[in-house]
């Protein structure tokens, strides 16, 4: 059973840096896509960046929502087993609970951005945003 445990919320000004954590186990890490969505109160969990599986020594493809594009890097450690998420330049409207969560339904091609498709879920971690 794979286990997810997301890690590096916290409380920042507008234009600071949070580095988020992803830990997988229970599977073998690199044949699972690793996503993060975000989820502010009353809003619907949306996409934040993926990191595609790997293909033999070529690094992980990343894909990135419009909003973070720029200012959020997606990377995996396969050694590891961990996917961060680097947020630069905050700001208020980045303020939610990121959730990261993981599929084996992808390829090195074609890595799903839909909620449906992740089978597999950490709990979550706070990210406020003051401004």
């Amino acid at each position: 059973q794979v286990q997810l445990v997301e890690s590096g919320g916290g409380l920042v000004q507008a234009g600071e840096s949070l580095l988020l954590s992803c830990e997988f186990s229970g599977r073998s890490f690199s044949n699972y896509a690793v996503v993060w969505f975000r989820q502010a109160p009353g809003t619907e969990r949306e996409f934040v960046a993926v990191s595609s599986i790997a293909m033999s020594d070529l690094p992980s493809r990343s894909y990135y929502a419009d909003s973070v594009k720029g200012r959020f890097t997606i990377s995996r450690d396969n050694a590891k087993n961990t996917v961060y998420l680097r947020m630069n330049t905050l700001e208020p409207e980045d303020s939610a609970v990121y959730h990261c969560a993981a599929t084996s339904r992808g390829t090195f091609y074609f890595t799903p951005i839909v909620r449906s498709e992740y089978d597999y879920w950490g709990q979550g971690t706070q990210v406020t945003v003051s401004s």
